[in-house]
């Protein structure tokens, strides 16, 4: 771990931490901040709620799906550190058509504005995890995965936890200002030129996109990996939806509570993320994953249980009163182990794609997990709402994410099989 944590003072891997923790601190705090706003004050309607915090999850990822094979072309044709200069200064832009939203409340340009940061993380995905081992020694990578999804998800936590606590107004000035700095940041990212001679583009997005995933998923061991990965990410997307309305409209608590929700999520990914390092010590391998999954898969099913018998209070309740209440706790620590255990599954997963194939691959095949788990995703996010709309209540939506589980377990398995004779050869 402390060899891990040296990585933090050297200036091949810090600024692009540091890049990387502002981006996803910004992306939530404009989307806490929008989902508290239109969620609380504009609408008033159970399923109207539910189907708009499902759109808003699909729509962010939507130009993941759409652009992953333009970025992932990009990433390995260019100065990855040049492309990262462009994307943060495109955020200043689009920061401050979401501040516009923010400050008239308005809904069209507040979705503009999270479509368009969409595609700026689009552009950054790729690059984030093909630069590690192109920066980063071999039994630093992992280390460094780590760091960076701990990073992410710290961002995550503090963006949620100021987007869903602090006034509009004071959100749309914060996202300018911490888009300025991430451009500041972007600019000490060290030069990392292509590692491809041919540098032409394929700008038809349909037919990039399609060539890459199969170019991609024929590999056994990759196919597996990513596939184990949209897997989780199907469940993670689900879960995002479907946090809000379960606080508002099942638990009868407020917009601090539905924030602590996404807080709490949010730590235990990062602890998971750091715990599975520690475990594996530094070695690239998904034999943990399994049971990660499993287990995630039993919290699932008992938060299920303590929400279902849940005795909603009579009027909408505080983070205080919330605490107060019968298995309230027990049901931050079912949201907790579902994230911990989320976190270990994930993470190796992710260090075995970057280092399963060369480096004049690492991005490309970052981009065609991108395409494939923001597929994956937009359909989490779609049978979210097929089933609210269908007349199955928001808690009982718990259940299918917990059998997302058992499928992802089966996956990572047959990964962890099929990578055990390459590693007893190594």
């Amino acid at each position: 771990m402390q060899a891990s944590l040296k990585l933090l003072t050297r200036r091949r891997f810090l600024p692009l931490f540091t890049t990387q923790t502002l981006g996803a601190f910004n992306d939530n705090l404009f989307k806490t901040a929008m989902v508290m706003l239109v969620t609380y004050r504009i609408f008033s309607d159970d399923k109207l709620e539910a189907s708009f915090n499902a759109a808003v999850n699909a729509l962010f990822i939507l130009p993941f799906f759409l652009f992953s094979a333009l970025a992932g072309q990009l990433a390995d044709c260019r100065d990855k550190a040049w492309i990262i200069r462009i994307v943060k200064t495109c955020e200043i832009g689009i920061m401050a058509v979401g501040a516009a939203g923010l400050l008239i409340q308005s809904v069209p340009l507040l979705l503009t504005a999270l479509f368009a940061m969409g595609v700026h993380s689009t552009f950054f995905g790729p690059i984030k995890y093909a630069l590690l081992p192109q920066h980063l020694h071999r039994d630093e990578v992992l280390g460094g995965t780590g760091l960076v999804e701990a990073g992410t998800y710290g961002g995550v936590l503090l963006g949620i936890i100021v987007g869903g606590i602090i006034p509009a107004n004071a959100a749309a000035a914060t996202v300018l200002a911490v888009a300025l700095v991430g451009r500041i940041a972007g600019q000490q990212v060290p030069p990392a030129p292509p590692v491809i001679e041919d540098h032409s583009i394929d700008f038809h997005v349909i037919r990039s996109s399609i060539r890459l995933v199969s170019e991609t998923m024929h590999v056994p061991r990759l196919f597996l990996a990513i596939l184990a990965i949209s897997c989780f990410w199907m469940q993670a997307a689900i879960l995002g939806t479907l946090f809000v309305p379960l606080v508002k409209n099942v638990l009868q608590a407020d917009q601090h509570v539905a924030t602590l929700f996404l807080a709490v999520f949010s730590v235990g990914v990062g602890i998971g993320s750091i715990a599975i390092n520690r475990l594996l010590g530094g070695t690239v391998s998904a034999r943990y994953a399994p049971a990660a999954a499993l287990i995630m898969g039993l919290f699932l099913l008992d938060l299920h249980h303590v929400v279902e018998h849940w005795d909603a209070p009579d009027a909408v309740v505080g983070w205080r009163d919330f605490l107060e209440l019968h298995n309230a706790r027990h049901i931050l620590a079912d949201l907790f182990g579902v994230a911990v255990f989320g976190g270990m599954f994930v993470v190796p997963l992710y260090a075995f794609l970057t280092t399963a194939v060369d480096k004049l691959h690492t991005a490309r095949t970052m981009a065609a997990n991108n395409i494939v788990n923001s597929g994956a995703m937009v359909l989490g996010a779609m049978l979210f709402v097929g089933l609210v709309h269908a007349g199955v209540p928001v808690a009982d939506t718990l259940i299918a994410t917990a059998l997302g589980s058992a499928a992802a377990a089966g996956i990572a398995w047959r990964l962890h099989r099929a990578c055990r004779p390459a590693l007893s050869s190594a």
